[in-house]
């Protein structure tokens, strides 16, 4: 009976359905086809339970006191309550639909079975703390070592990017694809840094990006950068170390959109992070020199 008032709760997010029956007869028809192994089940469940998880964050930002000050795990690694609170969110609703799958979020942690969620409750916390808008929700799901269903929820513009491997990148409904874009001196690229690394490598990579003539961002949320690559709004993320709860949904959203991305879960990517570049493939080859990191870390 838990799943399946947990079901009858999806069927009402249309986003993530291709059919405009009634919610009812969608849900007794999954019922009949799913079972706990199928990624169509999880690929729905992800999707609802990212805009479930965004209404508690989005809450918690607007009613956030502007006077607050945030906590931090080191230098610059920013911490909040609603970090935890919403990937606890998270990890209650998916324990409840596959009790069988493992998971792990940046806060609580957990574990990494053949088949597991790899959660990131606010990418750009950041921002989230000094009340800039610009943060998301990360939901991958893994199965023996490939990304099956990547979803991201821009929380502050109601945005749900999804793909579910061989399916496709979608954004709110409608197909998207990487820019195409072939000239550096055209390019807008996110460069995304943290504290794991000394900031020398990074100013190094951003003056390299420069003379190549390319733009260069940094907005706060290594998960929506790769987001925007997928939708063409910018033609390349890399960062020199990220790890992979912040990474694994926008990159199969990017591979799913026609882009580029290198192999990040090699040596262990899933549990220790990697280095990572995505980008519209016509400037890869331009993009791995500009920044020093190979297809193959």
């Amino acid at each position: 009976m838990k799943e399946y008032a947990a079901l009858r709760i999806l069927t009402n997010h249309r986003e993530c359905l291709t059919t405009n029956r009634p919610p009812f007869l969608i849900l007794e028809e999954r019922l009949n086809a799913m079972t706990t192994d199928s990624l169509d089940m999880r690929f729905t469940a992800a999707c609802a339970i990212a805009r479930e998880a965004g209404v508690l964050a989005r809450k918690r930002f607007l009613e956030r006191p502007r006077s607050q000050r945030p906590d931090f795990k080191g230098p610059q690694d920013f911490l909040t309550v609603t970090d935890a609170e919403v990937e606890e969110l998270i990890r209650r609703r998916l324990s409840a639909l596959f009790p069988k799958d493992s998971f792990f979020g940046e806060e609580g942690g957990g574990s990494f079975g053949s088949d597991v969620w790899v959660v990131d409750p606010i990418d750009g916390t950041a921002n989230f703390a000094r009340g800039i808008p610009h943060f998301a929700i990360s939901i991958a799901f893994v199965r023996d070592g490939q990304v099956e269903i990547g979803v991201i929820y821009d929380v502050m513009h109601a945005d749900l990017y999804t793909a579910q491997r061989g399916r496709g990148a979608i954004l709110n409904g409608e197909a998207i694809k990487v820019s195409g874009l072939s000239d550096m001196r055209q390019a807008t690229v996110e460069a995304g840094w943290s504290s794991r690394l000394p900031p020398e490598p990074y100013v190094a990579v951003v003056e390299r990006l420069k003379k190549s003539g390319a733009n260069v961002r940094r907005a706060g949320s290594g998960t929506l950068g790769l987001a925007y690559v997928a939708d063409g709004r910018i033609d390349a993320y890399c960062e020199l170390h990220i790890n992979s709860w912040d990474a694994l949904a926008g990159l199969l959203i990017i591979e799913e959109a026609g882009g580029w991305t290198n192999n990040f879960l090699a040596k262990d990517g899933l549990r220790e992070g990697n280095p990572i570049l995505a980008c519209t493939p016509e400037l890869a080859e331009a993009l791995m020199t500009a920044t020093g990191i190979a297809k193959e870390p």
